[in-house]
């Protein structure tokens, strides 16, 4: 070990942790003792790895090696981050999903100099955000109730089926992201990060076994946490009691969001008892079987009795993991998928360019990386080889030769 300058330990835990590794895990891929390991994360320290460590960590961790001698140049910092599966998922698992979406909000500021995104717009005025899991449901659905009625008409989005909502949330200042495949334990969070220009709310979505009526509600359910609680606290501390009270009430505002009282009521009374009914009510509304059930009883359309019956008839028809009618959710023509369109097709900014520039503001990944993480066609960012500038010019006029 060498104690050198230029090595930047903070980049070193932040890729580490990107990647779900513990401090042992990575120590034991590359050979070396977690106290090591440790020294090379401290920076006070001051102590370095060796070249040949530091292209195996730059190795093992699959970043450039020049990433752990740079800094980042655009600074953002995460507050809270809402997860639907807090209480099961792996805390280095939902770590990891943090820094993402910090690393996706970086490249959101960087787009930013380019092209003018959708400020948000979320409703201005709205009851005490800070609810208390002692209130009961019923006075918890008055309020959210009324609420989900008032950004409907706050968004100018009438009564009806909400066609796409995620190009809603988009066109109001809400970016989305999405949770890769391999972590099988997170449906959906939501992310506020600070920057510059102010906050940015981040959104993450599965992609993993998700269909499209289930990733509709998520985005509802994570619209709602923006919208209801608090930001400016480690909800790592608050009450599992507490936490599952906030996840109610998001449950609470995204059906009555997608699912308003009147039309659905006049839709669901026809034939509220018949499972047939729902999966034909699922193409109008594109809400989930499930989802539409719970919100019928909800609505006293159905008794708890009738709603206790049809949940286990779809536990033995195996509906509870694919419904009939479901289509797989894929995050597509993301706004920030858009933006790199744009830029390359109508800025004329080669891929090799995007890169240049990212590589300069510290965002130093290799082009499958970034693809993967912002859900891009493979080889979008791909780094065309730049050709040599000529030494020839054209003449302004041919001569008659003589």
């Amino acid at each position: 070990m060498q104690k050198l300058s230029g090595f930047n330990s903070e980049r070193l835990k932040s890729a580490r942790m990107y990647r779900g590794l513990t401090l042992t895990e990575l120590a034991n891929q590359i050979g070396i003792s977690k106290q090591a390991l440790s020294q090379f994360e401290n920076p006070l320290s001051n102590v370095r790895p060796e070249f040949q460590n530091s292209l195996k960590l730059a190795e093992v961790l699959n970043f450039p090696r020049d990433f752990f001698f740079t800094e980042e140049k655009i600074k953002v910092s995460a507050d809270a981050t809402y997860f639907r599966s807090l209480l099961s998922a792996d805390k280095k698992d939902r770590a990891a999903q943090r820094i993402k979406l910090e690393y996706i909000a970086q490249i959101y500021v960087y787009l930013s100099q380019y092209l003018e995104f959708p400020k948000l717009n979320i409703l201005e005025e709205t009851p005490d955000k800070e609810y208390e899991y002692e209130y009961t449901t019923d006075q918890e659905l008055d309020i959210l109730e009324q609420m989900a009625m008032d950004l409907r008409v706050y968004w100018n989005l009438g009564n009806g089926p909400i066609e796409n909502l995620k190009f809603v949330l988009e066109s109001n200042g809400i970016i989305f992201s999405a949770v890769p495949s391999d972590s099988n334990k997170i449906d959906a969070f939501s992310q506020k990060i600070k920057i510059t220009s102010g906050d940015l709310y981040i959104v993450a979505i599965s992609n993993s076994n998700q269909s499209i009526a289930r990733a509709r509600f998520d985005m509802a359910h994570e619209m709602a946490h923006i919208i209801l609680h608090p930001w400016s606290e480690d909800l790592e501390l608050i009450t599992k009691e507490e936490f599952k009270a906030r996840e109610r009430q998001a449950n609470i505002f995204a059906g009555a969001f997608l699912l308003p009282r009147e039309p659905f009521l006049k839709d669901v009374s026809h034939y509220p008892t018949s499972l047939d009914y729902y999966v034909s009510l699922k193409e109008k509304w594109n809400v989930s079987i499930s989802a539409m059930i719970y919100r019928a009883h909800q609505l006293e359309a159905i008794s708890y009795n009738q709603y206790q019956y049809l949940m286990r008839t779809i536990n033995k028809k195996g509906w509870k993991q694919i419904e009939p009618g479901d289509k797989k959710y894929l995050l597509n023509n993301s706004i920030l998928q858009n933006a790199l369109d744009i830029l390359i097709m109508q800025g004329n900014k080669q891929p090799h360019q995007i890169m240049d520039e990212l590589w300069d503001l510290g965002i130093v990944m290799y082009s499958e990386e970034l693809e993967h993480l912002l859900c891009l066609p493979p080889g979008t960012l791909k780094s065309t080889e730049k050709k040599p500038a000529s030494i020839l010019k054209i003449k302004d006029f041919i001569s008659e030769p003589d």
